[in-house]
């Protein structure tokens, strides 16, 4: 076993050669905290997750059917329910007045106003859909297209802490002090976007942004009959979100670099501390000779 002996790279000092000192004592103190404040902040960092994102051109959710469902709440106080109504439009041909599938009707001011809920879904083309009057049997003499705009989403709903983005861009929007009569075009970019979890599991929803415009409209037999547009067009560019944790290869290398080098550094001050020290005493005792 003796032959063993001369490959120990951790050979020990002898005790009787080395000499502990107060100032040894308060660093090898302070690098144990250090190092304990240093592998909790690195555990911290181990056990949370972080979310990465990237972006690409591509349909990210090809077993949609070539659909995006959408969620639409909205009030108009001053418009009776049996008045309003959903039209769906768009490049593909589809024109449907008067959409009442999945949708309800409640209505507000003791009757006088309408808040218009619907789940519907429209193609991946460019288009529109608007909340009119134009579904009505007869229409009103004085439209009053004020609103506000309580939800208008699209795609599946993603409640993550760290992924913040335009998923209800249109939220809050309050267009009571508008003038009655006239129309209000909402101009969306629709952007797709993927959230794909520690489990590989993938979520789509899609942000947008938003840029709007209100109206009077007129044509040469009068007024035209005010509305609500959400003008769509979808951007070819995917925003992904990706949500990932260290690998443990990478926590423990930290972990024995914070020791090492904690330990290392420590080494080296105490060394130069008692090699000041030293001298020093040389010093003092060559003047009191």
């Amino acid at each position: 076993m003796g032959g063993w002996v001369k490959f120990d790279i951790y050979r020990k000092v002898p005790k009787d050669l080395t000499q502990p000192t107060y100032t040894g004592a308060i660093i090898s103190v302070c690098c144990c905290l250090f190092i304990l404040f240093l592998f909790l902040s690195e555990l911290t960092g181990f056990i949370a997750t972080e979310i990465v994102n990237e972006l690409y051109v591509d349909d990210p959710d090809k077993d949609s059917g070539g659909k995006i469902e959408v969620n639409l709440n909205i009030s108009l106080p001053n418009l009776h329910c049996e008045l309003v109504g959903l039209d769906i439009q768009d490049e593909m041909g589809r024109h449907e007045v008067g959409h009442i599938d999945n949708s309800m009707k409640i209505p507000l001011n003791n009757g006088d106003g309408c808040r218009f809920e619907g789940h519907f879904s429209i193609n991946k083309v460019p288009g529109n859909f608007h909340v009119s009057t134009h579904s009505a049997t007869a229409q009103p003499q004085n439209p009053d297209m004020t609103h506000v705009i309580h939800k208008l989403s699209f795609g599946d709903k993603l409640q993550v802490h760290n992924v913040h983005g335009a998923f209800n861009a249109l939220e809050g929007a309050d267009k009571l002090s508008s003038n009655p009569l006239a129309s209000h075009d909402y101009i969306l970019k629709i952007v797709p976007t993927v959230y794909e979890d520690m489990s590989g599991k993938q979520r789509y929803s899609y942000q947008y942004t938003v840029a709007n415009k209100e109206y009077v409209a007129y044509s040469h037999t009068g007024r035209i009959i005010p509305a609500i547009w959400f003008r769509y067009d979808l951007s070819p560019i995917t925003v992904k979100y990706t949500e990932r944790r260290q690998p443990l290869y990478r926590f423990i290398t930290s972990i024995c670099a914070i020791i090492g080098g904690t330990f290392t550094v420590a080494g080296i001050l105490d060394s130069c501390i008692f090699t000041a020290s030293e001298a020093w005493k040389k010093i003092q005792l060559g003047k009191m000779q």
